[in-house]
């Protein structure tokens, strides 16, 4: 199926630059070039778009007031704002509508990648509801402990955005949404951030005052969205894989920096939830009830009553957000690595198995993932691995439990 793509911008000089370095992408595409964000909105009017790719700087309609409206009425097209790598503030008014934010001049080749990504994204997620509600999307709940202490910190006599960063890096929402911020490239960074500590240091109080405050970006989660008890398994769950992820990463030689993904991924894997009970609270109260009540693994209802899981639908956020590939590839496959193109050590291995270990040491928690795929091991080499690894996750787990 050709992909309809929307291309705005009030120099003609840029449009024709367009249209010439993406003509390879004709049979793939149905491309649509327009001058000003009202002719844009005449065009969609006539018929959807799969992406709307737009400057920032226009006469008469911003790209975020174009990006605004398109959030509204049509939920489901993918949002790229086009913008000056220094100008900070227009990632600031373009928080809320877009999805990812691109340098000007940009790039064809990295232009061209990132619609590849967003629009296969699409094709994981086939729920056409849910695909307009995460689109919609302007934050994900947060864990009111957590939220609590973000905000009394910047109230603090001296706030500190390395104690911030420390809070941000235990919620899996805070942390997807201020990885997706500092990997825009306004930001000017020549390698992805992949660790939530590492973004709040870069971005600075003002930036983090202003999304937490004023921008509204982070809020409290509601304690039975998910039902009773059931808010604080899933954190203590995602800070458990989380640290899992990490240490089976070391088993296998990795160090530094080459950890964030790993760490990110194993506290972002299981986000998914928190949308799908956003999106429908009363059902999804009821599925992971009976999944509680009968041990049924909490995927499998998921896909009978949705037709998708919390994967996919984690997966499909994190990715239109732009955040890094191996995270959204974590996220996405962790439950069915087999189904993956991977065949090396990643953050899916790693995630894979971390989710199951946590998952077997609270037999309670009945509807996690708590099976690892040998075949998936096998395929990578790693199948005599299995037993160094969950030796250290246990002795980690240990160690907690002890202190």
């Amino acid at each position: 199926m050709q992909r309809r793509i929307l291309f705005v911008d009030d120099e003609p000089d840029l449009l024709m630059g367009l249209k010439r370095t993406l003509r390879p992408m004709r049979k793939l595409w149905e491309m649509e070039f327009a001058p000003s964000g009202d002719e844009a909105l005449r065009l969609m009017s006539l018929g959807e778009f799969d992406a709307v790719v737009t400057d920032m700087k226009m006469p008469e309609m911003s790209g975020a007031d174009l990006l605004n409206t398109v959030q509204e009425q049509w939920p489901g097209t993918v949002r790229i704002i086009l913008s000056d790598q220094a100008d900070r503030e227009t990632v600031m008014r373009s928080i809320a509508p877009a999805h990812q934010f691109l340098a000007k001049p940009c790039d064809p080749e990295q232009l061209r990648s990132v619609l590849e990504k967003a629009l296969a994204l699409t094709d994981l997620l086939q729920n056409t509801s849910l695909k307009s509600f995460i689109s919609n999307m302007k934050s994900i709940p947060s864990l009111p402990l957590l939220y609590q202490q973000v905000t009394s910190e910047l109230h603090s006599e001296d706030p500190s955005a390395a104690r911030i960063g420390e809070i941000i890096a235990q919620d899996m929402a805070m942390a997807a949404k201020i990885l997706q911020i500092v990997n825009s490239a306004a930001y000017g960074l020549r390698a992805e951030i992949s660790e939530p500590k590492q973004a709040a240091i870069y971005l600075g109080l003002n930036t983090i005052r202003a999304l937490v405050l004023s921008l509204s970006i982070f809020s409290a989660f509601d304690p039975d969205l998910l039902g009773p008890g059931q808010a604080e398994h899933l954190w203590e769950h995602a800070v458990s894989v989380s640290k899992f992820a990490r240490l089976i990463a070391i088993c296998e030689g990795i160090g530094g920096r080459d950890l964030d993904p790993y760490i990110s991924a194993g506290l972002l894997h299981d986000i998914g939830m928190l949308i799908m009970a956003s999106a429908d609270p009363e059902n999804y109260r009821r599925i992971v009830a009976k999944a509680t009540a009968t041990g049924t693994r909490l995927d499998v209802l998921e896909f009978e009553e949705f037709g998708c899981t919390h994967a996919e639908v984690g997966a499909y956020l994190l990715g239109v957000w732009g955040l890094p590939n191996e995270i959204v590839e974590a996220v996405a496959w962790n439950h069915r690595p087999l189904d993956s193109p991977v065949t090396e050590f990643s953050t899916l291995a790693a995630v894979h198995v971390a989710n199951a270990i946590d998952a077997q040491q609270h037999p309670e928690r009945g509807y996690m993932d708590a099976n690892i795929d040998n075949a998936f091991l096998s395929r990578m080499g790693r199948d005599n691995r299995l037993e160094c690894w969950t030796q250290r996750c246990i002795e980690q787990a240990s160690v907690v439990l002890a202190s």
